[in-house]
């Protein structure tokens, strides 16, 4: 039986993991001392401020950040006042997230940093190879909904 060896610098999984780490790093670089959020906090932000109300259990499916990371996002996002829960109406269970108006002023703040980073990784890429690549990316995200 031949032998199969794995070559993680080859591996996609892999390597898709180490270029968002280190993008994800570096734009963190950008807000983390300045308004003393880190990476998940962002995330949680970044949704409500595209999606005001929406529940734990929603940022956690938009974002496929686990429930527990969430959960501390939001506990902390919480403490620092920049996030407030609101009893959802119709089911007592759940709570709706938006942002405080502290929260919004980081989102507005932080938004522009985010697309200004995004634009200059881009330019890596030529418009076509942009948008091929949110191609490939919706046609990996679409065959993980079936795997």
């Amino acid at each position: 039986m031949a032998k199969t060896t794995l070559h993680l610098e080859k591996f996609l999984p892999y390597r898709l993991s180490v270029v968002t780490n280190r993008i994800s790093g570096a734009l963190s670089r950008h807000y983390a001392d300045r308004f003393g959020i880190g990476i998940p906090e962002w995330r949680v932000i970044a949704n409500l401020g595209r999606h005001p109300g929406i529940t734990a259990n929603d940022v956690v499916e938009q974002s496929a950040m686990d429930k527990v990371t969430v959960s501390r996002a939001v506990a902390a996002l919480e403490s620092k006042g920049l996030l407030a829960r609101k009893r959802d109406i119709n089911d007592k269970r759940k709570s709706r997230l938006t942002l405080s108006a502290k929260g919004q002023a980081v989102h507005a703040e932080i938004a522009p940093l985010a697309l200004g980073f995004e634009r200059d990784l881009l330019t890596a890429l030529s418009p076509d190879e942009v948008a091929q690549l949110e191609r490939i990316i919706d046609k990996l995200n679409g065959k993980m909904d079936s795997l």
